[in-house]
């Protein structure tokens, strides 16, 4: 009977401990109508974009030609000379 009793106030207990914790979200309490729900203002307008420089074209970093540049790969060429 005592193991009933504990189960029970234990039970009781986290039931109520759930509903305080669940009625605390405003969500909840706008669709159980215990809060007023809260109309939505117009969004502020966005800043302007910062207007950026142009970027500047170098060709000695992340061009083509530094992946594939004959020069780049004279140690490894195959030696062309008759044996």
């Amino acid at each position: 009977m005592m193991n009933f009793l504990l189960g029970a106030t234990a039970g009781a207990l986290i039931a109520c401990v759930g509903t305080i914790t669940a009625l605390r979200n405003p969500d909840l309490q706008v669709r159980l109508g215990l809060r007023p729900s809260v109309v939505a203002a117009a969004p502020a307008p966005r800043p302007p974009e910062p207007a950026c420089p142009p970027p500047v074209v170098e060709h000695s970093v992340g061009s083509t030609e530094m992946l594939l540049s004959p020069r780049r790969f004279w140690s490894i060429a195959p030696d062309k000379r008759p044996q």
